[in-house]
């Protein structure tokens, strides 16, 4: 299944250091921040575009209580039904303002503009509201698509713009929600979920801790840093030698030092990764990115995703704390392996990758 439109670019290049054999020498040997371009915006923008509306082929994730519940994804979800999924739906969206809230000259800024005021209306949103109050579906998406939606509330958030303050308006409740969600989740929540995919606690962790800090909500904040300490603060020795799994788009090790250099203070932090992961100090680490042999299969794509994330957090890390600069270039690496393969991509991929493309791209140095 490919997206409509898209296949009518002959070759995808999205300029950046790194995209030909000299380049990437170039860039292996920078420890300058990778920042996304105009033109690289002008291209990654045409992923969600092509997909917020496409509601078929459709992985819902509901639980049918009865024949009552069924109902295709754009009845179910008139907000969020595109892109394969709902968190993919969410995600795209979070794509589009902060693609256009970086750059508001966008080719396609007035299609961007118009697809978001259809779908983040009051009552879209009220029906999405209903969904997940559910009394079978409300713990659906958690924690990836609840951290998601909450990403979006924080982008549209801290965007001074008109449209931006009706979006908001438009998506609290949902967001209200997905916070209440998580303060009653955290509690009950005795052991972190330490996987490569969907439901890693510490990356749902990470993106609820930036709308918080983001907001001021304290409440939520809080019970974030002390469900942190709680899951992490005694961990060491992560495996980093265990990773990639076959159909991991995070990493175990890598997300969990995202979500603690948030979360702990320098003396703190600089105590926990010497335990943690060591050898991230060291000038000379190295990690090899997330070979893909199969960019039809739906789980094989998924590595594309993980040579993202790890670059988002390795960006980040270098970004709060400098000694830590030497890992920008192999954030590089990781991102030239997986970046000229979106466009143009299967559908597969080309639903989702992209958020996680302007995501890593986007410089996400995210300051306690």
């Amino acid at each position: 299944m490919k997206i409509t439109g898209i296949f009518s670019m002959v070759i995808f290049l999205i300029i950046l250091p790194g995209c030909n054999r000299q380049h990437k020498k170039e860039i292996s040997a920078s420890q300058q921040p990778i920042r996304l371009t105009l033109e690289q915006a002008n291209k990654l923008a045409t992923l969600p575009l092509a997909c917020l509306q496409t509601e078929y082929p459709n992985k819902p994730g509901q639980t049918l209580g009865g024949k009552d519940d069924l109902g295709e994804p754009h009845k179910l979800h008139p907000a969020f039904y595109g892109c394969f999924d709902w968190h993919s739906a969410v995600h795209g969206h979070w794509s589009l303002v902060k693609l256009l809230k970086d750059f508001p000259e966008l080719e396609q800024a007035t299609a961007i503009k118009q697809k978001l005021r259809e779908s983040i209306t009051r009552e879209n949103i009220r029906l999405e509201v209903l969904y997940f109050q559910g009394e079978h579906n409300k713990t659906d998406e958690r924690t990836y698509g609840w951290a998601w939606l909450l990403k979006l509330a924080e982008e549209l958030h801290t965007w001074d713009d008109p449209l931006a303050l009706d979006l908001e308006s438009n998506l609290k409740p949902l967001t209200d929600h997905m916070v209440e969600s998580f303060i009653e989740f955290l509690p009950k929540l005795m052991y972190p979920i330490r996987v490569g995919e969907h439901t890693n606690t510490a990356f749902g962790l990470a993106f609820a801790w930036d709308y918080a800090n983001a907001t001021g909500h304290k409440l939520l904040k809080t019970a974030i840093e002390n469900r942190a300490r709680d899951f992490y603060f005694n961990d060491g020795g992560c495996p980093l030698d265990w990773e990639p799994g076959g159909y991991d788009f995070l990493s175990p090790c890598f997300e969990e030092i995202d979500l603690m250099r948030r979360v702990l203070s320098k003396g703190e932090f600089d105590k926990w990764i010497h335990r943690f992961a060591p050898q991230l100090k060291e000038k000379n680490f190295s990690i090899e990115v997330g070979e893909v042999s199969d960019r039809t299969d739906g789980k094989l794509v998924h590595l594309d995703g993980l040579n993202f994330s790890r670059a988002w957090v390795m960006i980040g890390l270098a970004g709060q704390y400098p000694e830590y600069k030497h890992l920008i270039k192999i954030a590089s690496d990781h991102v030239n392996y997986s970046l000229p393969n979106l466009v143009g991509d299967t559908y597969e991929g080309g639903h989702w990758l992209g958020s996680f493309a302007v995501y890593a791209l986007g410089n996400q140095y995210i300051q306690p």
